[in-house]
């Protein structure tokens, strides 16, 4: 059942915009007031109100809140394939396999690494949703590689500031269709939600900023081995700019690889992989980097073309 609130507009409120009016009034974000509106959820003498509206003193006010969101559980499940790369008390580095998620979320019901790391009986303790307790980053379900996980408070705090003001040192390889020109450089170039398209991204005009370096690192007949260098962490970021430079990851038939040559190679997902993180060691400051190894997917690919 939703909750519903009616009021007058009270008189400090008088002349002001409805998202910023309600957002003081009723102690929510203004973004969250936007939404209400978008939904129909808030009327000023029984007409439906736009964020931009704005308030008079008396007009009566109806408020429809949204249903609270569902608590998602974190069940202990063992992951096939997940490594611990390292451990101490403030972190936990894992190796990911392809098919897991960070952890749970609507439409997800596959194995996570939250409840993989709570199968091998890693007790996480920070702040934050208690389904995604540790999260400082994430890879994609598609993406293999290393991932850390914040186990105390600190360690939780600290890390997300890394991530957020690029601090950290994130290193991918990935095997892209032809050959780079040049064979190495920087892709920069804005991505966004690409159009009628709510689950894939594009190099959009009025997207974010994203800044992808790459080195080529082995150069084949079809395809060439690229180590990269995310300077921001957009989701999708590094198959959205190859793709967008005609070079896609192979076997990411999503962002316009070649299916024929994905079969060649027995590719099933995108070849890239989260292959280091460097990143000052919450507790005392060190400098670690975690490194991870090829899956066996991705190796039998490279097999495969320098056999030819």
């Amino acid at each position: 059942m939703r909750e519903t609130r009616s009021m007058p507009v009270p008189d400090g409120l008088d002349g002001m915009r409805v998202d910023a009016g309600l957002s003081r009034l009723l102690g929510l974000s203004r973004t969250a007031v936007a939404a209400m509106t978008e939904d129909g959820s808030v009327q000023l003498d029984g007409v439906a109100a736009g964020k931009s509206d704005r308030l008079n003193a008396g007009a009566w006010l109806e408020v429809e809140f949204p249903e609270p969101k569902r608590e998602l559980t974190v069940e202990a499940t063992p992951v096939d394939g997940m490594k611990i790369l390292y451990a101490d008390d403030d972190i936990v580095a894992v190796d990911k396999p392809v098919g897991v998620a960070a952890h749970t979320g609507v439409g997800w019901t596959g194995p996570t690494v939250v409840g993989g790391l709570a199968a091998m009986g890693y007790r996480i303790s920070t702040s934050g949703a208690h389904e995604r307790q540790g999260i400082v980053h994430r890879l994609d379900v598609g993406t293999s590689g290393v991932m850390v996980v914040a186990q105390s408070e600190h360690a939780y705090t600290q890390l997300k500031r890394a991530f957020k003001y690029r601090t950290v040192e994130k290193r991918y390889q990935a095997l892209v269709q032809g050959h780079p020109d040049p064979s190495s450089g920087t892709i920069d170039a804005p991505i966004g939600r690409a159009r009628g398209n709510d689950w894939k991204f594009a190099v959009t005009a009025d997207g974010r900023p994203s800044v992808t370096h790459y080195d080529t690192v082995e150069a084949f007949q079809a395809a060439s081995l690229l180590d990269i260098h995310l300077e921001t962490g957009r989701t999708h970021q590094i198959r959205v700019h190859f793709s967008a430079v005609r070079h896609p990851c192979c076997g990411d038939l999503t962002y316009g690889a070649d299916p024929r040559l994905a079969e060649r190679l027995g590719l099933e997902r995108q070849w890239l992989h989260a292959r280091q993180l460097g990143f000052n060691h919450p507790a005392d400051g060190r400098w670690v980097e975690i490194t991870s190894e090829y899956p066996a997917d991705l190796e039998h690919a490279l097999d495969v073309l320098r056999q030819h």
